[in-house]
């Protein structure tokens, strides 16, 4: 196997993740532009009004996702590079597929336990480092965060039934 050729190694080329992306950008822009008109981009008495800097992040996000959208379009028949090899993609599925897990948990049992759950599990898993320190970080960098925004900014970010069951 050690005469294959690097094309036998190709997963995919980067016509359809660019577009996909671009797409998908070019169709977040226009939500954002949207609800921003919904809400007012004006100017108020007191300063501008809600929909004022989406409005204008939305037009920034759309014009740049709508270039590379129409410059894939354009140069569809030309050469299509490789997007990512068998191992690059499955590297970023190692973070991605993680992440996608905590958003779920993040909803079900909260931030502050999902946190210590995904800040666990990369610590094992990636750094390889012991028991004690995994527990003090994982545990310690969402207490940190607990006490700036909930007790500090007065803040309230999402909690779970453990948070509630502690009276929080």
């Amino acid at each position: 196997m050690s005469d294959a050729s690097p094309q036998a190694d190709r997963v995919v080329g980067t016509r359809w993740p660019e577009l996909i992306v671009a797409a998908f950008l070019v169709l977040l822009s226009l939500i954002v532009i949207g609800d921003s008109l919904r809400v007012g981009i004006g100017w108020a008495d007191d300063g501008p009004e809600s929909g004022y800097f989406p409005f204008y992040i939305g037009v920034a996000l759309f014009l740049s996702s709508g270039s590379v959208l129409l410059r894939q379009i354009r140069r569809w028949a030309t050469q299509n590079g490789d997007f990512a090899e068998h191992g690059q993609l499955r590297s970023v599925m190692q973070m991605a597929v993680p992440m996608v897990i905590y958003v779920g948990f993040v909803w079900v049992l909260g931030l502050y336990v999902a946190s210590i759950g995904l800040i666990g599990y990369f610590m094992r898993r990636h750094g390889r480092y012991g028991w004690p320190l995994t527990t003090a970080v994982s545990v310690g960098v969402p207490l940190f965060f607990f006490l700036v925004f909930e007790r500090w900014f007065l803040v309230p970010l999402h909690k779970g039934p453990i948070e509630q069951l502690l009276g929080f």
